[in-house]
């Protein structure tokens, strides 16, 4: 017979009493940003939206593919990202696709992150945007960029990859 776990025992392991884990469903992708950048630390942050921006994410309006998070007087904000608003938006409310958007963290993270960019040359690139639950997420990338021959020796590698796994799978096949 298994035994069940009591409130104590799901303390100890870090599980929440009676909840599932938040499903993670994704809105939007950098797919440059592994191209571009030399992707180090990912973190998670959230993001101040208003209403229009939120419905426009539930209809998949959402691009993030040009944009980066910039430092601005202790808080970091999401430059260039795109919110396109829907048809049916509020008249009362001017919709900004382009406007700058807060970025949530604790600042413990703030903190880890300022030193990296003012000091060694980092930026932060956005790789994901997500729902997490009923919440929207963003994940950032600390990023250095590559150089023209970092991009060509990342394309070689995986070219040869994939050259060694069809050998193999033809190799496989004969046997």
């Amino acid at each position: 017979m298994s035994k069940q776990k009591t409130g104590k025992d799901k303390a100890k392991t870090g599980e929440k009493a009676g909840k599932p884990a938040p499903a993670v469903k994704t809105i939007a992708l950098n797919k440059r940003a592994r191209h571009e950048y030399h992707l180090e630390h990912r973190f998670e942050a959230g993001l101040a939206l208003q209403g229009w921006e939120l419905k426009a994410i539930r209809a998949g309006r959402a691009n993030i593919g040009d944009s980066y998070a910039m430092l601005i007087e202790g808080e970091l904000f999401l430059i260039g990202s795109q919110i396109t608003p829907l048809i049916q938006a509020s008249t009362h409310v001017i919709a900004n696709d382009r406007r700058t958007r807060k970025l949530l963290l604790h600042r413990r993270e703030i903190d880890q992150l300022v030193g990296k960019i003012q000091r060694d040359g980092y930026t932060l690139i956005p790789t994901a945007l997500y729902w997490k639950g009923n919440k929207v997420k963003l994940e950032i990338a600390l990023a250095k960029g590559k150089q023209a021959h970092d991009k060509r020796d990342a394309a070689r590698d995986r070219d040869w990859a994939r050259e060694k796994q069809r050998a193999m799978r033809h190799r496989n096949k004969d046997a």
